[in-house]
C-alpha cells in the first residue's frame, strides 16, 4: 500500500486520477498478476483501523476486496497495452477526511507508472479549491499575521529612532526578524492562495523556504544573543556561546532541508518518514541548546552578584532573565507540543486552528520579548534608592534563581 495523499473533502468533493506509460513485471512464479489485484482506492480514517484488522486476522487478504474502502478502480480498467493508460474523476459524496492509497496485492509483481492526481472541493461560484477543507482559510489568516508584524516591525523601528542612545546591535538583529518573519508570511500567504486556485504554487514555495530559513536562524540566532546578554551586557561572546551558534545554525540548515523535502513530495517517496525524523529530532536538538546560554548567564549574574556590590542592579538583571528563561521555555512547550496536540485532536474540518494558535503564540512571544528588552534611556529596574538595595541584598541570598 502506498499513501498518496490526505485530503479533507465536503459534499462537493472530486478525485481525479491519471495513470499512463503503466509497465506490471511478474516473477517466473507468477507469470499472469491478476490486473484487479492493483488499484487506488479512498479510504477514510475511521476506516483505517478495521482494515488493519482485517489485514492482520487474515494476512494473505487484499485490501481492495475490504467494504471499509471506497474503490476508485483497478489495473483491469486500464487501456490494453501498449497504451496502458486510465483518467476519470470520481465525486466524492460523503464528507470526511480521505487518504488516497494505491495498493498491490499481486504477488511477486513490480509495477512501474506515471501518476497523476487532482483533489479538490467545488466551491459555492462551482471554481476548485485545491486546499484541504480544515485549510482553505490558510491564505486569510497568514495575510492577517503578515500585516500584523509590519505594523510591529514600523512601531519597533520608531521606538528604536526615538531612543537612539539606548540602540544595541541587538535591536537591529530584531528589527530583522520581523521583517524576515513578515515576508516569510507574506509568501506562505501567496503560496496558499496560488495553491487552493490552481493546485501549484507558481514557484511562491521557493520564496516561502527561503526566507523561512532565515527567519528560522534568526529567531534561534537572536534567543541565543539575547540570552548570553549580548552587545547590551557584553560587546563579545564567550567561547562555548559561539560553539552554540556553531551547532544550532548547521542544524538549522539540515532541517531546512528536512522541511523542503517533506513539503515539496509527500508519504509516497520511500524516504518521507525519515526526513520527518530527521527534522524532529533536530528542532529538539536546537530548542535544547538556546536555553544554556540563559541558564549560563544567571548562573554567572548570581556569581557576580556575591561579590560587585551591585545588588539591586544585579536583582534586577537576574529577574528579567528568569523571565526570559520561562517565556523561552513556554513559547517552545507551546508551539511544539500544544500544537501538535490540536493538530493531532481537531476534526479535519478545523486544521487551520492549530496553525492559527502557532501563529497567536508566536506573535505573542515577540510582543514579549521584544518589550522586555526594548531600548528605553532609562529603565525602570536601574531606578534605585537605599531600601530596594538591601531588600535586593536579601533576596539574592535565596537560592530562588537557582534553575
Amino acid at each position: 500500500m502506498i499513501l498518496f495523499e490526505k485530503f479533507g473533502f465536503t459534499h462537493t468533493g472530486h478525485v481525479s486520477i491519471a495513470v499512463s506509460s503503466v509497465s506490471v513485471s511478474s516473477s517466473a512464479n507468477a507469470p499472469n498478476p491478476d490486473a484487479s489485484r492493483l488499484g487506488f482506492f479512498l479510504l477514510s480514517e475511521e476506516s483505517l483501523l478495521q482494515v488493519l484488522l482485517e489485514i492482520q486476522q487474515n494476512p494473505h487478504f487484499c485490501v481492495l476486496d475490504s467494504h471499509y474502502i471506497q474503490r476508485l478502480f483497478t489495473f483491469s480498467d486500464l487501456s490494453p497495452p501498449p497504451l496502458s493508460r486510465f483518467n476519470r474523476s470520481y465525486p466524492v459524496s460523503s464528507p470526511n477526511e480521505y487518504s488516497l492509497f494505491f495498493s498491490n496485492c499481486a504477488p511477486e509483481t513490480r509495477v512501474s507508472m506515471n501518476v497523476r492526481t487532482e483533489i479538490y472541493n467545488l466551491d459555492r461560484d462551482s471554481s476548485k479549491d485545491y486546499l484541504s477543507a480544515g485549510l482553505t482559510q490558510l491564505p486569510s489568516l497568514y495575510t492577517f499575521f503578515s500585516i500584523l508584524y509590519l505594523a510591529f516591525l514600523g512601531y519597533w523601528i520608531y521606538v528604536c529612532f526615538t531612543n537612539k542612545r539606548s540602540v544595541h546591535r541587538i535591536h537591529l538583529l530584531m528589527a530583522g526578524l520581523l521583517l524576515f518573519k513578515a515576508l516569510n508570511l507574506i509568501c506562505a500567504a501567496e503560496d496558499k492562495h496560488y495553491v487552493k486556485v490552481t493546485g501549484t504554487p507558481h514557484g511562491w514555495d521557493v520564496l516561502f523556504y527561503i526566507f523561512q530559513f532565515i527567519r528560522v536562524v534568526l529567531l534561534f540566532t537572536v534567543i541565543v544573543l539575547i540570552g548570553t546578554g549580548w552587545s547590551f551586557l557584553k560587546p563579545f561572546l564567550q567561547e562555548r556561546e559561539k560553539k552554540v551558534l556553531m551547532i544550532v545554525i548547521p542544524l538549522q540548515v539540515l532541517a531546512n532541508i528536512a522541511s523542503v523535502v517533506i513539503g515539496e513530495t509527500g508519504p509516497f517517496i520511500k524516504d518521507w518518514v525519515t526526513w520527518n525524523q530527521v527534522f524532529l529530532l533536530v528542532d529538539i536538538i536546537c530548542c535544547c541548546a538556546i536555553i544554556f546560554p540563559i541558564v549560563w548567564s544567571i548562573r554567572s549574574l548570581r556569581e557576580t552578584s556575591k561579590t560587585d556590590g551591585k545588588a539591586a542592579r544585579n536583582l534586577a538583571k537576574l529577574t528579567l532573565f528568569r523571565q526570559f528563561y520561562i517565556v523561552v521555555i513556554g513559547y517552545l512547550y507551546f508551539t511544539r507540543i500544544v500544537v501538535f496536540a490540536l493538530r493531532t485532536i481537531a476534526a479535519y474540518k478545523y486544521q487551520w486552528v492549530s496553525n492559527a494558535a502557532e501563529e497567536t503564540a508566536s506573535l505573542a512571544f515577540y510582543l514579549v520579548i521584544f518589550y522586555m528588552f526594548r531600548p528605553v534611556e532609562r529603565n525602570e529596574y536601574f531606578i534605585l534608592d537605599e531600601e530596594e538595595e538591601e531588600a535586593a541584598e536579601l533576596a539574592l541570598r535565596d537560592e530562588e534563581f537557582e534553575l
